[in-house]
């Protein structure tokens, strides 16, 4: 069963089956070199006022316009007010609309070895929905966590491995979704680690994790082994209950590096809507501030810490 996020009518999420997922991560010499990473209530808030701001002061912000770019300045404004060298990687792609910039924000937190561990979120609202559109949720709650990620990170660091933190633009499509519509910023990012030759552990994708009903799916199109660990991770932390795998494929900014080799995984809650089984706010006016709330960043937040402190142990 295929499921495309541009075009989905309906989701049935399956059972949290484990089969093909993979092998577990082992845990290697560096286990014990440092702290273990949390995240707390504390930053859950701070994630969540960020969140507020965002969609305050960048109401709406559709990819190729003033109001993404002025939402790239304000997110690498809030990252460098936390101690990160953040920067926007400006660049030009074919539309259906002609050609468009974008400006993917980057900050990297400097490590201790070669590997690479890349959290994403994108920070762009889909057009056409109207002026008012907030995209509380898709796409403001996962830029409003990654930016405290992000500063909780640098904080306690220098880790095993270098973390990059990549808030993509330009992830909605313009008319439909395909080869020159949709997910610019992570196509971009993607081809660029390739080029250098980048050493990846892991991506991470978050995406519409703000949902007071929080309930992540991680769809069948990630790597298996990072699967297993997105649900050994919510155990650890006493979240299982707000995670399940999907058996399904929900494409989204994570598939551009599953396409050139690159581990990855999409944390996403696909079930946003009025009642159980619906997705009836997705992309709508209804996605808006009153719908998300602190508790699902903190359970989100929790997940990505401790599946960080597991890759850094391999």
């Amino acid at each position: 069963m295929l499921f495309i996020k541009a075009s989905i009518l309906s989701i049935v999420l399956a059972a949290a089956l484990l089969s093909g997922c993979g092998d577990k991560p082992a845990a290697g010499a560096g286990a014990a070199r440092q702290p273990a990473l949390t995240f707390t209530a504390t930053q859950g808030t701070n994630a969540f006022d960020l969140v507020a701001a965002l969609v305050a002061e960048h109401t709406p912000r559709d990819a190729g316009t003033p109001g993404a770019e002025s939402a790239a300045r304000w997110i690498t404004g809030r990252l460098k007010e936390r101690g990160l060298a953040a920067r926007i990687d400006t660049f030009t792609d074919p539309t259906p609309r002609g050609p468009k910039q974008f400006h993917n924000v980057l900050a990297e937190i400097p490590g201790e070895g070669d590997e690479w561990v890349i959290l994403m979120s994108h920070f762009d609202t889909m057009s056409g929905i109207g002026g008012g559109f907030q995209g509380a949720n898709d796409s403001g709650s996962s830029t409003g966590l990654l930016i405290e990620l992000a500063a909780a990170l640098q904080a306690t660091g220098p880790h095993r491995h270098n973390i990059l933190c990549a808030f993509m633009d330009g992830e909605e499509c313009m008319v439909a979704y395909g080869a020159r519509d949709g997910f610019h910023g992570s196509k971009h990012l993607a081809r660029q680690q390739k080029q250098t030759g980048a050493k990846i552990s892991a991506v991470i994708l978050m995406d519409m994790v703000g949902d007071r009903d929080l309930k992540l799916t991680v769809p069948r199109n990630s790597t298996g082994a990072l699967r297993l660990l997105a649900l050994e991770a919510a155990e650890a932390t006493g979240d299982r209950s707000k995670i399940g795998l999907f058996d399904g494929l929900i494409y989204d900014d994570h598939q551009a590096f599953l396409e050139l080799g690159y581990p990855a995984v999409n944390l996403i809650d696909f079930e946003f809507g009025s009642r159980p089984g619906r997705n009836d706010y997705w992309h709508t006016p209804e996605d808006t501030f009153d719908k998300i709330c602190v508790d699902s960043l903190l359970v989100t937040g929790r997940i990505v810490m401790e599946m960080l402190n597991r890759l850094m142990a391999k």
